[in-house]
């Protein structure tokens, strides 16, 4: 018994057609001629980042009229003073061998020491640490070395560290600069003199370098901690001289200094100026907190631009103002001239154009404050006294104040009278029409009247 048996499969199943997925076929590339199987591998077919010779110059052929022969020659170059003849093999076509200059003479590449005559020694370059024999032998090893100080200090014949001969190398070359240039202005741009030698900064270069190339592990080490706990210190003292003094300038609110300063030119105080911080101090408290949320999330970039900083200083000092304020604050500066952002955006032109902008905000203020001051006190000049007909209007003329007060009832009749008369029968009045009679609640029944 079997798996197909406890299954009950036949035994002889149907053969299952299983489709064969075909699988895309691989673009067969041909290894190029004149380059090793290894090296294509490790390139995988992938152009070289240097330009390379063409495969077919490799493998070409001289032509057939040219026959080459390579023969051991004498050679003379032009770097050597001595006209030393050698001998090295040459590639000779046609049996006619090459002309010209040694092909590696060109790279004799040498210095051009200054020399100085002993007049200009004596009247220019006396040194009591350097007699005039030390200064000639030095400039013959320049001259002879190439300016190679290490192999200079290895021949000079008395004891000189390498810092003290290029100290007097390069003060005797550039003085000698300095004397023969008829105006100190045309060698101003001479490497010698535009950059002079200083010896003490490179003997403590060489010492600071020595310090560090003979450090152990152990001391790697503990600079490296000691470096990042200094990093860790200067971090946190530049997040908290930023949170004492941002470098952005803050919106100040509009409280009663502000209301003074806006009132100072007037001659009369009048209670629209003096309830005006009341209405104005709910914003500026938003204005701060807004400020100060801006302040943080740029402080916490580190870096960034200060275009980018004034319009979110904008955008919160804005916050609290309408739509339709932010508009009238754009049309007033455009108005004026003023370009909506500073075409130079530097510190004291983003500040002030903040500080305007805070300005403009606080006119726009003041001037609905006294339209809304302005209106409510034309209703209650209006409207004061005329919503009561029993009592006369008052006047400040002289002739109306000796003129006798006549009630409206003799002007109006009885219409008045009965006016009155309806409002003396008020709700709580008692009413001369008869009231309706009162019902009672029939008793119940008990049992004695059964």
């Amino acid at each position: 018994m079997d798996a197909k048996d406890i299954l009950g499969l036949p035994k002889t199943p149907l053969p299952i057609t299983q489709e064969k997925k075909s699988r895309p076929q691989k673009d067969s590339q041909r290894k190029p001629d004149g380059i090793s199987r290894e090296v294509y591998a490790l390139t995988g077919g992938l152009a070289p980042l240097m330009p390379s010779n063409d495969v077919s110059q490799l493998k070409r052929r001289p032509p057939s009229d040219e026959k080459i022969t390579w023969q051991w020659l004498p050679f003379t170059s032009s770097a050597r003073k001595d006209n030393l003849q050698l001998y090295h093999w040459v590639r000779v076509v046609n049996g006619v061998p090459p002309t010209g200059d040694y092909s590696f003479a060109k790279y004799n590449k040498s210095v051009d020491v200054i020399r100085y005559t002993n007049e200009e020694y004596d009247k220019y370059l006396t040194d009591p640490t350097w007699t005039k024999e030390e200064t000639d032998q030095l400039f013959d090893l320049c001259e002879r070395f190439d300016l190679r100080f290490i192999i200079i200090a290895d021949r000079f014949p008395t004891f000189r560290t390498v810092e003290e001969l290029k100290d007097r190398y390069y003060n005797v070359s550039r003085t000698i600069l300095t004397a023969r240039a008829p105006s100190p202005g045309e060698v101003a741009g001479h490497p010698l003199v535009k950059e002079p030698y200083n010896v003490s900064q490179e003997t403590e270069r060489k010492r600071a370098l020595s310090m560090v190339l003979s450090q152990t592990k152990h001391q790697e080490r503990k600079d490296a901690e000691v470096l990042a706990e200094a990093k860790r210190i200067t971090e946190s003292r530049m997040a908290a001289r930023g949170a004492e003094e941002p470098d952005l300038p803050v919106t100040s609110d509009i409280g009663p200094e502000s209301a003074e300063r806006a009132i100072s030119h007037g001659d009369t105080i009048s209670p629209s100026n003096v309830q005006l911080p009341s209405a104005a101090v709910a914003p500026s408290t938003s204005i701060m907190a807004d400020n100060a949320s801006t302040l943080a999330s740029l402080r916490m970039l580190r870096v960034y631009l200060r275009t980018y900083a004034l319009e979110q200083m904008v955008q919160a000092a804005s916050s609290s103002a309408g739509l339709r304020t932010i508009k009238r604050v754009e049309q007033t500066l455009q108005d004026l001239g003023v370009n909506l952002k500073p075409k130079v955006p530097t510190k004291a032109v983003c500040a002030e154009h903040l500080e305007l902008r805070k300005e403009i905000l606080t006119l726009l203020n003041l001037q609905k404050q006294l339209q809304y001051k302005e209106a409510e006190g034309s209703s209650f000049r209006d409207g004061s006294y005329g919503d009561m007909p029993d009592t006369p209007k008052r006047s400040h003329r002289a002739a109306d104040q000796d003129r006798t007060f006549v009630p409206d009832t003799i002007s109006f009749g009885a219409e008045r009278v009965g006016k009155r008369e309806q409002k003396r029968k008020g709700p709580g009045r008692v009413s001369e029409t008869p009231s309706s009679p009162a019902h009672k609640r029939p008793r119940k029944l008990k049992a004695s009247d059964l």
